[in-house]
């Protein structure tokens, strides 16, 4: 059994007519989940400053207190580097199987 799917009329068999709209429904569950997470990752982040001296003490910043955060930091900073990835490779998944998976729209 074959479906009509698309602007041009293309035959599409059961099993893609079936399974596409399930993996756009996966890719947009990934894409929304991991740009919750970014946002989140975002806003846990510090702002970087190039003072050294703290704005309430006056006290200048030690080496290992320079250190201490770089960690937490580094890992932030690498994590929103990792999300964004994440969410441009879904999204260009997401828009190729749209337009080559059965040739539908992007919502249907």
């Amino acid at each position: 059994m074959f479906y009509l799917l698309g602007a041009d009329s293309e035959l599409v068999s059961n099993w893609r007519a079936d399974f596409f709209p399930i993996f756009k429904f996966v890719l947009l569950c990934l894409i929304l989940v991991s740009a919750i997470a970014l946002i989140i990752i975002v806003m846990m982040q510090e702002t970087e400053s190039s003072d050294t001296t703290n704005v309430i003490t006056g006290i200048k910043d030690t080496y290992y207190s320079k250190n201490k955060g770089l960690n937490r930091a580094a890992r932030l900073k690498r994590a929103t580097i990792v999300f964004s990835i994440i969410i441009a490779v879904l999204t260009i998944v997401f828009l190729i199987s749209t337009k080559y998976g059965y040739g539908g729209s992007l919502w249907s």
